[in-house]
């Protein structure tokens, strides 16, 4: 029997995501450029390009590349998509940004207090 969670709806995308790179014989570069053309076709929201943001990262992908699969895909999908596509992957990578900054300020503030204590 399953255990319950308080985010049911995440651990069920997260674990959709595993066994699909599990089950995936891409290279970790061109996974990650499929994904990300595959959410700009469907116009996915920016949360659903968060989730690539570290791989994408850690695949060592560069702004230009990410640009290079939309320039590929335009004429399949459409202008109108690929912008929005544009759009969602600023923001995600503005949310990205945001949450590194908060985390380091927080982890900063940590360490003040650790050091003001006798």
């Amino acid at each position: 029997m399953a255990t319950r969670s308080d985010t049911p709806v995440l651990d069920t995308l997260a674990a959709m995501t595993v066994d699909s790179i599990e089950r995936c014989g891409l290279d970790e570069r061109t996974f990650i450029l499929t994904r990300l053309a595959a959410l700009a076709a469907m116009d996915a929201p920016a949360i659903s390009y968060l989730a690539h943001v570290g791989p994408a990262i850690k695949a060592n992908l560069t702004a230009e590349q990410l640009q290079d699969v939309l320039v590929a895909i335009a004429p399949v999908v459409g202008t109108a998509r690929v912008m929005s596509a544009a759009t969602h992957i600023t923001e995600a990578l503005g949310i990205t940004i945001a949450l590194a900054e908060a985390e380091a300020e927080a982890m900063a503030e940590a360490e003040a207090q650790s050091r003001s204590k006798p």
